[in-house]
């Protein structure tokens, strides 16, 4: 099988084991709702339901990601996929709130999917297409969201909840099995190096000593720690000030994610050959239109309005997370791809918390109302964040800090 068909099926696997978890990911405060005996139960289980997996993740990630740079990133994959089937499967006949928040911690920790993925793209793809790289995989991710928030809304308004999770345990179940049979193994390039016996010896230096990373991941944490306050509250957000359907909700969810997939690829190409300062100028204003946008969000009471400002949003999106991470990669030697990706995805999830928690306790404080004026409010401290981190960190042309070069 050539490379790029390679690529193509980690696109395919991507989008339906990602989907198969987007199907419940808007819908679980609903649910919770139904199994909650009190109002402090269910706004504790509506934040931990998102955060559980997500702690999982950051304290396991760099872990996951360290091994696989020893053993092989497939196994790395194949071990996440069978985590996401066996807890979707035991998450489907779940109905006791605590051994919910339980299951979707295992599941975290456990799985871990993206992070070996990426890994594994960058050891068979070239260093020139990184970015694309990238931006390719995050496309996945976002139609696998649309597709499955849309798909998750129409198995809600039918039938039982239960149905959502024993669907995407199925789902996940298959392309451990299509990652298995179809993928190559690759030698891990720690193995490769270790083989070759009149190697220089390389020292090992911590990837958090390097101030490139350390501001990259920063930029990236606060960029997604903004995009993750409505998370919990986005359903019901939906549902109290539209009074629209579920499948609606879903819509609005999955637009988000269409707007990221019809720009990533574009903003790849656009930020092609450039410095790594330059793509930070680009960045500032890239984020400059996400606080925009977020308010226009916040003020309508237009459901037309209110869907194309995500679906603005996630065009916007597009410009950040995928060119962000090929700059990480690419500061990092190739021998260490698992690590650093662990470690971005380990950011990742510690910001997605933080942003979770924090609107989950923003709209019990101020009132549910007002969640889009907080996401506006992070994207301008990242905004600022950005134009500080591009004057003062020293970014130099070099090509190795060049996405896509």
């Amino acid at each position: 099988m050539s490379v790029r068909w390679q690529i193509h099926l980690l696109f395919v696997i991507q989008l339906v084991s990602m989907g198969a978890m987007e199907m419940s990911g808007p819908f679980w405060p609903v649910h919770l709702r139904s199994l909650s005996h009190s109002d402090g139960v269910f706004t504790f289980a509506s934040i931990a339901v998102y955060v559980g997996p997500m702690l999982g993740i950051m304290l396991t990630s760099t872990f996951w990601g360290r091994l696989g740079d020893r053993y092989g990133h497939k196994a790395m994959m194949m071990r996440a996929l069978l985590g996401l089937a066996i807890t979707q499967l035991a998450l489907a006949y779940a109905n006791d709130v605590w051994l919910i928040l339980m299951l979707r911690f295992f599941q975290g920790a456990c799985a871990g999917y993206i992070a070996p993925a990426q890994a594994y793209g960058v050891s068979i793809e070239s260093p020139a297409k990184r970015a694309k790289l990238f931006a390719y995989l995050q496309v996945s991710t976002n139609v696998g969201s649309l597709g499955g928030a849309l798909v998750g809304g129409v198995i809600l308004d039918h039938a039982a909840f239960f149905w959502i999770n024993f669907s995407a345990a199925v789902l996940c179940a298959a392309c451990l099995v299509s990652v298995w049979i179809l993928l190559p193994v690759v030698a891990p390039k720690d193995r490769a190096r270790a083989a070759i016996t009149n190697a220089t010896p390389v020292e090992k230096v911590s990837i958090l000593r390097s101030p490139q990373i350390v501001s990259l991941l920063t930029i990236l944490g606060v960029l997604l720690l903004g995009r993750m306050v409505t998370q919990s509250p986005f359903s019901i957000y939906v549902l109290s000030i539209f009074d629209v359907g579920n499948w609606v909700v879903g819509l609005c969810y999955g637009l988000l994610a269409l707007g990221f997939v019809t720009s990533a690829s574009l903003w790849a190409r656009y930020f092609e050959g450039r410095t790594a300062r330059d793509v930070l100028g680009g960045m500032c204003l890239v984020i400059a239109g996400c606080v925009v946008v977020t308010l226009l969000a916040g003020f309508t009471r237009s459901i037309f309005v209110f869907t194309a400002m995500y679906f603005v949003w996630g065009v916007l999106l597009g410009a950040t997370t995928p060119v962000l991470t090929a700059l990480v990669s690419r500061a990092a030697g190739d021998h260490r791809q698992g690590h650093v990706l662990g470690l971005a995805q380990s950011t990742a999830q510690f910001a997605s918390i933080a942003g979770i928690a924090l609107g989950g306790w923003f709209s019990q404080a101020a009132g549910l109302s007002n969640i889009y004026f907080l996401v506006g409010f992070v994207y301008a401290m990242g905004l600022v964040l950005t134009v500080f981190v591009r004057a003062r960190a020293g970014f130099s042309a070099r090509p190795s800090e060049i996405p896509g070069e």
